[in-house]
C-alpha cells in the first residue's frame, strides 16, 4: 500500500470513528428537557420556522424537509436573509429553531433579540451551553461536539453530523406524536417509486387487463386460447357460479405436455392448480409483490369480495416501477 493510501483509509476511518463517537453522546441530550422542547412543538399553532448560517443553515434546509415531509409544518430562514427583510415570514405563533454550533457568530447575535420581539418559543441548537444563544434560547437541543472530524479540527464535520441527527430526532419524535402513518406519508409522497409503493393499489392495475376465464369443463384448445389472447400467462377457472375453483398458467399447459401423449380428452379442471393464491381488489401493489415473491410465483388471482376480478402479473409491478 502505497503511502497516498494509507492516508487515506487512515483519515476516513478516523472521520468516521469521531462521526460515531458525536453521534453516540447526543443520547445524553435525549432528557427531559428535550421532550418538554418536542412537546412544545407538538403544540405549535404556528410553524417551526429553522434557521442558521453556513454549514448549520444547510442542515436546517434538510430538517425543514424532514419535518414537512412528516407532518409538521415548517420553513427555512437563512440567519443572514432574515436580518434584511426574511423576517416578514415569522408569526407570533411560530416556534422559532436557531441551529448553531458556537452560539456566538455576528449574525446570530444581531438576529436573536428580533426573533424575540416578533416570533414565539425561541430553541436553539447548539453545542456550546455557554454561548449568547443558548443563554437566550427558551429551550435547547444540545449538540456537544468533542472536535471535529477533519485533521485541522475546523471543518464542520462532526457538529453538522450531530445537528443531522438531532434534527431526525426531533422530527421522528413529532411524527409519534402525530400518529402520522404510511398513509399519510403517502399523501406527501405521491411521486416516484416511493409514493407507488406507498399508495398504489391492485385496483389501480387489474382494471386495466382483460379478465381471463375457463370453466371447469371448457377444451385444452379452449383453456390455450384464452391465455393467449388474455397476455397474462394464465387463466382463472371458474364454476357454473363463476367461482373461482384454479388457475391454468403457462407451466401448467408445459407440464400437461409432459405428461400425456394424448391430450384432447383433458378438459381445464384436468390440469389446473387448485386454491389458487389471490389477493384483494383493494390491497397495496406492494402486498402482492410481496406475496408473488413468498410463493416465487408471477401471478395472483384477483378477488373484490370472493368475485373474480382479474389477474395481476409481476410484468405490471416492474412495468410500475414497484419493483
Amino acid at each position: 500500500m502505497s503511502f497516498a493510501h494509507s492516508i487515506i483509509a487512515k483519515t476516513a476511518l478516523q472521520t468516521i470513528e469521531i462521526e460515531a463517537q458525536t453521534i453516540a453522546e447526543l443520547k445524553n441530550s435525549i432528557n427531559s428537557s428535550f421532550e418538554v422542547a418536542v412537546q412544545k412543538m407538538y403544540e405549535c399553532k404556528g410553524r417551526i420556522v429553522v434557521t442558521g448560517i453556513g454549514k448549520s443553515a444547510l442542515v436546517g434546509k434538510k430538517i425543514v424537509a424532514t419535518l414537512n415531509s412528516t407532518g409538521t409544518p415548517a420553513l427555512f430562514m437563512h440567519a443572514a436573509d432574515a436580518i434584511h427583510g426574511d423576517l416578514g415570514m415569522i408569526r407570533q405563533e411560530d416556534i422559532i429553531l436557531c441551529i448553531s454550533k458556537s452560539g456566538e457568530t455576528s449574525e446570530i447575535k444581531v438576529l436573536v433579540p428580533m426573533l424575540r420581539i416578533l416570533g414565539g418559543l425561541l430553541m436553539a441548537m447548539v453545542s456550546n451551553l455557554d454561548s449568547y444563544l443558548a443563554k437566550q434560547a427558551d429551550y435547547i437541543f444540545h449538540t456537544p461536539v468533542a472536535k471535529e472530524a477533519d485533521p485541522n479540527n475546523l471543518a464542520p464535520t462532526a457538529s453538522t453530523t450531530a445537528q443531522m441527527v438531532m434534527g431526525d430526532a426531533i422530527a421522528t419524535a413529532l411524527l409519534a406524536l402525530n400518529g402520522f402513518t404510511p398513509n399519510d406519508f403517502a399523501q406527501f409522497h405521491p411521486g416516484g417509486l416511493l409514493g407507488k409503493r406507498l399508495y398504489m393499489r391492485v385496483c389501480d392495475i387489474v382494471t386495466h387487463h382483460e379478465k381471463p376465464a375457463v370453466q371447469l369443463t371448457d377444451s385444452i384448445r379452449t383453456t390455450i386460447v384464452e391465455i393467449t389472447s388474455k397476455c397474462l400467462g394464465c387463466t382463472a377457472v371458474l364454476d357454473e357460479y363463476q367461482q373461482v375453483q384454479g388457475i391454468i398458467t403457462d407451466g401448467d399447459l408445459r407440464r400437461m405436455l409432459e405428461q400425456n401423449q394424448d391430450v384432447t380428452s383433458l378438459c381445464a379442471k384436468d390440469i389446473m392448480s387448485a386454491n389458487p393464491k389471490t389477493i384483494s381488489f383493494d390491497a397495496l401493489c406492494v402486498s402482492a409483490l410481496e406475496k408473488m415473491r413468498r410463493y416465487s410465483i408471477t401471478q395472483l388471482i384477483v378477488l373484490n369480495e370472493n368475485t373474480y376480478a382479474g389477474v395481476i402479473h409481476l410484468h405490471d409491478l416492474v412495468r410500475e416501477g414497484i419493483i
